[in-house]
């Protein structure tokens, strides 16, 4: 069942009372509380004072109750929570609560890693799958639960096969699904595998064909870098580890030097001015699957090698040893409160997480006993001065089983290379292919994903072992990618790298232009500026604040304030706002020789801007907002309207 009432997005909606606490509703990161989260559940009053410490136990009583000692703080806490919720003894005359209440006393024949009620919530027994106690599955589906998601199920193109090729694929492919475009595979290639055509990119693929194409894009090493990624340079932290970051850390905060924040810049403009484009989209992609928010408690220090070392290193490579590495990166684990978790002390929010986000999803078929655990099996994992350390005192020793995996774990020191089997099996289950499949669907393809493409992505994710590159042949060679022409639509960040790219800014700067502080270089400035601005339009790379990662689905980005937003960013962006950039005059759009009628104006103008011609009715459309009639004399300015044709051309549905 979906909830519809779950609100759109968070900057176009109050949000909803939440009953229950949802790991997806993060609030804004502060440091761990001394004492275990238990207390910090909204529906539990705090805690009571602990009972007195029980006396020492004979070494072989310690052995019988071997993990004994995992959470119980968290169950003291929880049972006193519980107790106010059911009136005192109430909860303690269950079965559930007395196993509960005699191990977290102390009692010998109470097993943690059988705990049924692995949180101390009633509400969420460790029997019941989450998604039967959640009532979405998906934060994409929960968005699409309106009637604007209502209307685009129905532009699912019908059927839908794989061809030997793309290149045969988009041949073959007929658009019958309602468009404002035009269907032209190049540009629709482009339109998907960038982050917005420009007329270099529409050139390359007509000139060695999509096929080839697509092969360069797949092997992004052999394409070279672009003059204006050499200007990365100016961001003096993109190339340090965590150990330079964490020494040189008071010199780089005397600055105003983040290490967080220059990963955002450069990530930024990558998006407009690398060649490798494909692989920036997919950076992009995997940023929001297994999402470790731009800014939070240690980022300045771990959130760029996160960037580097786990989601660029594998962003076409392959999904498991991904999601492995993210186990190992400090920042992931840092997120989470890992350290947190020890075989005495247990916090499930990495191990829930990874379940729940990063592999199988919430309607994957586990349960909250198997979040437990997972959670025994990650204890000793951790961070110690910045970087990962595997903790063999602090591992929980005792058989697990989660799902389908099980393990005997029967050493401490064993323990780092039992949870690295447990990740790659998470990466490889067949709940996490198809997860996998939906959200590239969801991506590359409508924000109503084809069943069919979604069954056969996810077979090719289980047969090449969750490889990357054989998926996205998959897709490209599908019919269902061809034919949803028009069937997305730019979220905020997207739509201004793409106006960016398709004006033909450049990072160069001017030689009129004067900086106003020599504390940055203009680029360095010009790329804070705009990482400012995508802030305030909600939307930037790894910017989503919880764990979650953005929506993917245009119906989240609807607001009137964003569109309005967006469209202002564009004037400014033809107006040339930000002056340590260098831009096109409006007037240079069309090229040297501009047209002299209005009419041949706007259509030049608009093949300049969105690669495609506009129909008769359009044109008229929009030369009546230039004031002037089809065929009535222009100058190279349009008669002073060429910024706000610009502006309405580039906010027509034919930006898509």
């Amino acid at each position: 069942m979906v909830d519809r009432s779950v609100p759109r997005h968070a900057q176009h909606a109050e949000p909803a009372v939440q009953q229950k606490p949802h790991s997806h509703h993060y609030r804004p990161y502060v440091p761990p509380p001394p004492r275990h989260r238990a207390s910090e559940h909204p529906t539990r009053q705090p805690p009571e004072p602990e009972p007195a410490a029980e006396p020492e136990k004979a070494p072989t009583e310690r052995r019988r109750r071997r993990g004994a000692g995992v959470g119980r703080r968290k169950a003291i806490l929880g049972i006193s929570g519980l107790a106010a919720l059911t009136g005192g003894t109430a909860f303690a005359a269950t079965p559930s609560g007395q196993d509960v209440a005699d191990w977290a006393m102390g009692r010998t024949d109470y097993d943690p890693a059988a705990d049924p009620a692995s949180d101390g919530n009633p509400g969420r027994p460790g029997g019941q799958q989450p998604s039967t106690v959640r009532t979405y599955t998906e934060q994409n589906e929960s968005y699409m639960a309106s009637a604007a998601g209502d209307a685009l199920r129905g532009n699912i193109p019908a059927g839908g096969r794989r061809f030997s090729s793309p290149a045969i694929a988009a041949q073959a492919t007929k658009v019958t699904v309602p468009t404002a475009l035009a269907f032209d595979p190049v540009r629709h290639l482009a339109s998907r595998l960038t982050f917005g055509p420009t007329q270099k990119v529409m050139a390359d693929v007509a000139r060695i064909g999509i096929d080839e194409w697509i092969t360069q894009q797949l092997d992004p090493e052999r394409i070279p870098l672009t003059p204006a990624e050499a200007k990365l340079g100016d961001l003096t932290t993109l190339g340090m580890s965590i150990a330079d970051l964490r020494a040189a850390r008071e010199g780089l905060e005397a600055k105003g030097i983040r290490a967080d924040e220059e990963m955002v810049q450069a990530t930024i403009a990558r998006q407009i001015w690398s060649d490798r484009q494909l692989f920036e989209v997919m950076v992009d992609f995997w940023n929001d699957f297994l999402h470790v928010p731009a800014f939070h408690e240690g980022s300045p220090v771990l959130r760029s090698s996160f960037d580097r070392d786990v989601i660029r290193r594998y962003a076409l490579d392959n999904y498991p040893d991904m999601l492995v590495a993210a186990n190992r990166h400090p920042a992931l684990l840092t997120y989470l409160d890992q350290s947190a978790s020890t075989k005495d002390e247990l916090t499930d929010n990495l191990a829930r997480e990874n379940l729940e986000l990063y592999s199988v999803g919430v309607d994957g078929g586990y349960t909250e006993r198997d979040v437990r655990q997972a959670a025994l099996l990650q204890t000793g994992r951790a961070v110690r001065d910045d970087q990962y350390v595997y903790r063999a005192d602090k591992h929980y020793i005792g058989a697990v089983k989660i799902m389908g995996f099980s393990h005997p774990n029967i050493t401490a020191e064993g323990g780092e290379e039992a949870g690295e089997e447990y990740f790659r099996y998470l990466a490889n289950h067949p709940s996490t292919a198809r997860r996998v499949a939906t959200r590239l669907a969801i991506r590359f393809v409508s924000d109503t994903p084809p069943p069919a493409l979604v069954d056969r992505l996810a077979r090719s994710f289980t047969v090449n072992r969750g490889a990357v590159k054989p998926l996205l042949l998959e897709l490209l060679s599908s019919s269902e990618f061809w034919a949803a022409v028009g069937q997305k639509v730019r979220r905020p960040l997207e739509y201004v790298v793409a106006t960016y790219r398709t004006l033909g800014v450049s990072p160069q700067t001017p030689a009129s232009f004067r900086a106003a502080s020599p504390a940055h270089t203009p680029f360095a400035e010009g790329m804070r500026q705009l990482q400012a601005r995508l802030q305030e339009l909600g939307h930037y790379p790894a910017g989503a604040p919880g764990p979650t990662g953005y929506p993917d689905v245009f119906v989240a980005w609807s607001s009137a304030s964003t569109m309005v937003g967006l469209w202002n960013e564009a004037a400014d962006a033809v107006a040339g706002s930000r002056p340590m950039f260098t831009y096109q005059r409006p007037e240079q759009l069309v090229g040297a020789k501009p047209p002299k009628t209005a009419g041949a104006y706007v259509a030049a103008l608009a093949q300049r801007l969105i690669h495609q011609p506009l129909s008769r009715r359009e044109v008229d459309a929009i030369t009546s907002v230039a004031g002037v009639a089809f065929g009535a004399a222009v100058d190279a300015s349009l008669n002073g309207a060429a910024v706000a044709v610009a502006r309405v051309i580039l906010a027509s549905p034919n930006t898509c």
